[in-house]
This record gives structure tokens, C-alpha cells and sequence, in this order.
């Protein structure tokens, strides 16, 4: 085992991670980044509707943020698994899974979040190529194309009016009983969306790229993408510890600033917002790193 210490621990290396260490390097703070390299956006080819990268590889951006970072000798990348943290006097213990054990004055937690998919054959092998949740993030790409949107009650509503403005082929897929009343049929029927309400039992595909939906009664659709907001949940267990408080939605709860329920943790990026793009990601991380480079400051400058 060893012990180090630092003034903040960064828990995620991705965009919200980055930008907090980015800013925290800066003003010279000894930063440690414990990331586990498993964002939820590693199956996306390219990254859409952020300024100066549109149409860049996450993955590539991903890498250009850390070889920058890295003129700053004061921040740190290591890739492990941050497993446990406990509250001590002097600020918090991190434990990783390779048995490595860090100290901070500061955590932020930018752990992001765990997509539960459909269980659908073929869903998983689609999902951030073809199989997308955000029309803001990829929909400019599959503008005309044959559109699903695989939703029910007011989700499927909400969804495909903002699909209809990049497309007029629009289906919804209720994947059993649609749970619709008549007025939200009747606003379907007027722009002339249709629903299938037969179970969906196959995504037909070449190496992501839908080609078609296959239902239970052996029937078949021809679609070229299809739009899912599916349930998720945090993607890291240290939520667990030190009664972190969780919103309705099951994201970290925080204020106008980042921080926590519990004083000294902060968050961002997507365990904490439901809106999931890296502009709001980078945004949230240079957020809550200044107020912590705030609050490091006021400790120091003006204690006696």
C-alpha cells in the first residue's frame, strides 16, 4: 500500500474530470485523477454540437485533453478503480481497487453514469452509432433518414416532436401497448406519425449500422436509426458512502456550484445533470473546480 496526498482527487478522467483538473492546474493545485477509462460515450464514432470538435472522435478529444494537461506538473493521471472513500479530519481517504490508498482535501466526483439498455438482440452492438438518445448530438447526421423512436406515454411524444423537424419519417415503436390518450393520438395522427405497438424483438444490423427492426409477429421494418433515452444509474458505487444525496432521477444532488450534499465533494458531468453532452460536461467541471479552487483559498488566505 502507499499513501499520497493531494488537495483535490478528481474520481473520472473524462470531459468533466478534465476540465476541473485543467482548471485546478492552473492555479497550481496538486490534483490527482483517478479514472477507470469506461466513459459512456466509447462506442460513439464521433461527437457532434461542440464547438471547434464537431464531428471529432470523443476518444481522440479525449486524448488531446490529456496530453495538454499534462505540460502541468502539479496534475496527475492514474488509471485504477476508485473503490471506497471515508470522511476524516482533514479532508477524505480514497481507496482504489489496486489496494492504493490517496488523501485530499477536496473530491470532485466526475463518475458519470451507466445506461440499463433495452434487452433487445442486436440494441447494444447499435447503441451510440445507430441506436442514439440525443437528437441534439446526432441528429444533424440522420436528417431524412427512416426514423424510430423507441418510447411510450409522454416520452415518445416529447421525442418525436423534436424528430420531426429533421426528418418526416418518423415511427414511434411502443413495444407493447401504447400508453397514449386521445389527444396525444390524435397530435400523432395530424403530422402523420404511426405507431407499432408489437414487441420488438431484433435489431437488424451491419457492425452498428441499423438496416431494419424485426418484431415477435415475424413482421419487419426498414429503418435507419433509431432514438432511445433509456434508464441509468450512477455509474460508480462511491455514492454510496457518506449519505451523498441522490435527486428523484438518481443524480448526485448538488447546488448552483457543484457541491454536494456533503461539504468538500463536489460533482459534474453527467452523474449529476440530465442533460448529457460534453459542452455541459466541460462546463460543470470548470464550475465546480473553481469553486473548490475557492474554497482551498479562503482555507488558506484567511484562516488564523
Amino acid at each position: 500500500m502507499k499513501n499520497k496526498d493531494h488537495e483535490v482527487i478528481i474520481i473520472g478522467g473524462s470531459f468533466s474530470g478534465l476540465s476541473a483538473a485543467l482548471t485546478l492546474g492552473r492555479m497550481l493545485r496538486k490534483v490527482l485523477i483517478i479514472d477507470y477509462a469506461q466513459p459512456c460515450n466509447r462506442n460513439a464514432r464521433s461527437s457532434q454540437n461542440f464547438l471547434t470538435n464537431d464531428g471529432e472522435s470523443p476518444l481522440a478529444i479525449i486524448e488531446t485533453a490529456r496530453t495538454k494537461l499534462s505540460k502541468y506538473s502539479n496534475v496527475k493521471l492514474i488509471y485504477d478503480l476508485a473503490v471506497s472513500i471515508e470522511k476524516r479530519e482533514d479532508g477524505f481517504k480514497v481507496t482504489t481497487m489496486a489496494k492504493e490508498i490517496f488523501r485530499a482535501s477536496k473530491l470532485i466526483y466526475a463518475t458519470g453514469i451507466k445506461d440499463h439498455l433495452p434487452s433487445i438482440d442486436g440494441f447494444h452492438s447499435c447503441w451510440g452509432i445507430s441506436a442514439i438518445h440525443c437528437p441534439y448530438c446526432h441528429g444533424y447526421e440522420y436528417r431524412g433518414k427512416r426514423t424510430a423512436i423507441l418510447a411510450n406515454g409522454e416520452a415518445a411524444i416529447n421525442m418525436t416532436a423534436i424528430v420531426k423537424n429533421l426528418t418526416n419519417e418518423v415511427i414511434i415503436l411502443t413495444d407493447g401497448p401504447a400508453e397514449l390518450d386521445q389527444k396525444q393520438l390524435n397530435l400523432l395522427k395530424k403530422n402523420n406519425v404511426p405507431i407499432i405497438e408489437t414487441s420488438v424483438e431484433k435489431l437488424v444490423h451491419n457492425k452498428g449500422q441499423i438496416e431494419a427492426v424485426n418484431f415477435t409477429d415475424g413482421h419487419q421494418i426498414k429503418i435507419d436509426v433509431l432514438y432511445n433515452s433509456p434508464a441509468c444509474a450512477q455509474h460508480s458505487v462511491l455514492t454510496n458512502f457518506l449519505a451523498i444525496e441522490l435527486t428523484n432521477n438518481g443524480l448526485i444532488k448538488v447546488d448552483h456550484s457543484q457541491q454536494t450534499t456533503v461539504p468538500g465533494i463536489y460533482a459534474c458531468g453527467d452523474n449529476c445533470t440530465a442533460m448529457r453532452t460534453i459542452s455541459q460536461a466541460i462546463f460543470t467541471g470548470n464550475l465546480a473546480a473553481a469553486k473548490v479552487n475557492t474554497e482551498l483559498t479562503d482555507e488558506n488566505f484567511y484562516s488564523i
